[in-house]
């Protein structure tokens, strides 16, 4: 019989219990709970510290080349490593810096258990990450006093990490959350656009820039032609297709620095930085072009339907004392462009 079969035949648990390793804080320390690594060449080594440990309760485990227990360590992930120093082949030194090496075993608490009591192997041990350093020969109270606080201070270790990582989880929903209520207060829910507070929080800034800088800013106010018809015919289903169908088109013509917003119904406004009376009516144009368009704008729930859009717009004047004269004259040149037939453009200063 060789020395490793031996050993088994004396070590009865070599796998952890399957109540897991986390311990509840309410409840007192239970070594039960614990699976605990022995690595040493000498069979008698081992022997003596597995009777150690299981006469205290704990799980226990033990390899005897540094090869060996590093298959172990990953196969059995243990709460903690009892290593010998000088073994031959890989010594306990070159396995501890393989398991610091790793990110998912270098938290394991790793003890060195040796006869060697030269300084430099003491200082090596704890530059590579060892937590403790016990002298052979050593006293059982010694022992499992030391693997105790260990354990423990891993244990704490543990759940600070996971009252971290759901502190984080918390941080992340919350501002998720956040993130969420700030898009639902600004954003209209049918067409994703900026509601209509939210577009006059919008104007009111970029008027004040606009006056400031003295750069142009255009005003656009649309109304999707014969709406109530649409409602009454198809049902309100088609109309909210409709709505969502014509911003689409209208947004496709747009910069990234201009605002489409829903002010209210049908009707929509349009803010256009940087733009004139004259570059205004040609976007105006093009938009309206677009929504007329049935390649672009047919819905396939309501055949024969046909959109259109009546649009009247304006500049910012230097009389203007407030971005609502802009939308006052706006409103008149949309009003202007439906007694006109609809479907049109109009343009006011």
């Amino acid at each position: 019989m060789t020395n490793s079969q031996a050993i088994a035949a004396n070590s009865e648990p070599i796998r952890r219990l399957a109540t897991g390793k986390a311990e509840s804080p309410s409840r007192p320390f239970d070594p039960g709970s614990f699976l605990i690594l022995v690595v040493d060449d000498v069979s008698q080594n081992v022997r003596l510290s597995i009777e150690m440990l299981d006469q205290a309760g704990y799980e226990t485990t033990f390899a005897m080349t540094g090869a060996e227990a590093l298959m172990r360590v990953r196969s059995a992930q243990p709460d903690l490593i009892l290593l010998d120093l000088m073994m031959p082949g890989m010594s306990g030194l070159q396995l501890c810096d393989r398991l610091k090496d790793d990110p998912t075993l270098r938290d394991i608490p790793v003890l060195f258990v040796t006869a060697s009591n030269e300084e430099t192997h003491m200082l090596e041990a704890f530059q590579l990450g060892a937590v403790d350093y016990i002298t052979k020969p050593f006293r059982s109270a010694e022992l499992l006093a030391r693997v105790r606080v260990h354990l423990e201070l891993k244990q704490a270790r543990d759940r600070l990490s996971q009252a971290l990582n759901a502190l984080q989880r918390t941080h992340a929903q919350l501002q998720s959350a956040y993130t969420e209520l700030g898009r639902l207060a600004t954003t209209d829910p049918l067409t994703g656009l900026a509601n209509r507070r939210h577009w006059m929080t919008l104007a009111k800034k970029e008027f004040q820039r606009s006056c400031r800088y003295q750069h142009p800013l255009s005003v656009l106010m649309l109304d999707l032609d014969h709406f109530k018809a649409v409602n009454d015919t198809y049902g309100h289903a088609v109309g909210d297709l409709a709505l969502a169908t014509a911003t689409q088109a209208a947004s496709s013509i747009l910069r990234t620095q201009d605002c489409l917003g829903r002010y209210g119904g049908e009707e929509f406004v349009m803010l256009l930085p940087e733009t004139d009376a004259a570059a205004a009516a040609i976007v105006a144009e093009r938009i309206r072009k677009a929504i007329a368009d049935p390649t672009i704008t047919s819905l396939p729930s309501a055949p024969g339907l046909t959109l259109t859009v009546s649009i009247g717009g304006t500049s910012c004047q230097p009389t203007d004392t407030s971005i609502e004269a802009a939308l006052n004259r706006a409103d008149r040149a949309l009003y202007q462009a439906k007694n006109r037939g609809r479907n049109r453009v109009m343009m006011v200063l």
